[in-house]
């Protein structure tokens, strides 16, 4: 595993925790976190689109917890402060502060989906 140009959105150090917790490489971890994250993202997404469309600020939410934790752990820092400022602002009920944010998360989830898969063998 090499990291290209669009790896930028993910953070070599905690890829290189990932790595440690397999140092061998026999378990594949790294692999098989990568591609979780992928498939949670992947379905993930349409369903952020739709909510988005409906003003469905609980499934939001929801999308950006349940993607916040597992981006930091792949390394994927700014989308995991999006889904926190996310998170934050419907919780406070600042929806006209959610424009922003929303669009700049769905281009990051593009971005690092992509960073994702061009580490995967």
């Amino acid at each position: 595993m090499t990291l290209d140009s669009h790896t930028v959105s993910l953070d070599a150090e905690a890829l290189e925790r990932l790595r440690d917790l397999d140092p061998s490489g026999s378990g594949r971890l790294v692999e098989r976190v990568l591609g979780a994250f992928a498939a949670s993202i992947e379905r993930l997404e349409p369903q952020l689109a739709a909510a988005r469309a409906k003003a469905d600020m609980r499934t939001i939410s929801q999308v950006a917890h349940t993607l916040k934790s597992s981006s930091a752990s792949v390394g994927a820092l700014a989308l995991s402060k999006l889904c926190a400022e996310i998170e934050d602002a419907v919780r406070n009920e600042a929806f006209s502060r959610l424009d922003e944010p929303l669009d700049a998360m769905q281009a990051e989830l593009h971005d690092v989906l992509q960073a994702v898969r061009s580490l995967r063998p």
